[in-house]
């Protein structure tokens, strides 16, 4: 394999080690969602009650790197503090498998809850739908695929790669030494997509028809100040409240990309997830007791 492919996904693994102890789960299971190894998928129970509220995570990792291991602290985080079921997905990762199988299998992935949460203590009714970073990319994109067979009843987009060729004052400002640069969005961009898939609107999301837009769920968009992505998506949210639908955006000003997963090395990690936690226990009608 490519060295610069191995680099990449070791660095993303490593944001494992900035992270706190997991939390417990009454149960977690694992679970192919389709052929490929790579068709997995981890669902973590926060309590054996029936009935409880769904949500979908898709990680980041630029499309190259990410797994249900250094995601696990983080969706575990979000189903002790939402209450719900919270159903991690990873998916064929490129270089091996290119643009648009990652997307493919975030739709099958969701799909395959829809049909089977019920069989794990799920409600089907209550899906929502969270992605950071080329996950955020993925959750948009299957949103959009899914509006007419999965009804979604929120959608979280943590720092989403909004489109590949953005051209925005935040990807200048933050070119060099923020985590994310220019150079890092090229690459990685490089190894998913050909110059001909990139205006393809599942990762040119800013391409996408407002009569389509209109269709997602009350979306949530989370944003740093100090990231190469963060005006993509702001501009993101402003396309969604133009298209009717009720959007909150949150930015966490001093912060840099990546911050969500880092829970141990960043205290402020938990803002973004309480943020995250909060907006999805409204949408999803949970209680939350503190």
């Amino acid at each position: 394999m490519d060295e610069g492919v191995e680099t990449a996904r070791a660095v993303v693994e490593s944001f494992a080690d900035m992270q706190a102890p997991a939390a417990p789960m009454a149960q977690t299971s694992d679970h192919a969602y389709g052929p490929a190894a790579e068709h997995q998928l981890r669902i973590h129970r926060p309590s054996l009650e029936p009935g409880l509220p769904v949500v979908v995570y898709l990680h980041g990792g630029g499309f190259v790197g990410g797994s249900l291991t250094v995601a696990d602290e983080v969706v575990r985080d979000l189903a002790r503090r939402t209450g719900a079921i919270v159903v991690s997905a990873t998916y064929r990762r490129t270089p091996e498998h290119r643009f648009p199988s990652a997307h493919d299998d975030a739709l099958a992935a969701l799909r395959w809850v829809h049909e089977h949460i019920g069989e794990h203590g799920g409600d089907p009714t209550r899906i929502a739908l969270v992605g950071d970073s080329a996950g955020g990319n993925l959750a948009a994109a299957t949103a959009l695929a899914a509006t007419t067979s999965v009804p979604l009843t929120g959608l979280v987009l943590v720092y989403p790669l909004v489109s590949p060729t953005a051209d925005t004052p935040s990807r200048q400002e933050f070119a060099r030494g923020y985590v994310i640069g220019l150079d890092d969005l090229a690459w990685f961009g490089e190894q998913y997509a050909t110059a001909a898939d990139i205006g393809d609107q599942r990762l040119a999301l800013d391409t996408v028809e407002p009569a389509e837009l209109e269709k997602l769920p009350a979306t949530l968009i989370v944003t740093n100040e100090m990231d190469t992505l963060r005006d993509e998506a702001e501009r993101f949210a402003d396309r969604l409240v133009a298209a009717g639908v009720d959007t909150t955006t949150v930015r966490s000003d001093g912060l840099a990309h990546g911050v969500f997963w880092m829970s141990l090395a960043v205290a402020r990690s938990a803002e973004q997830r309480e943020a995250v936690a909060g907006f999805l226990a409204k949408q999803l009608g949970v209680t939350r007791v503190d």
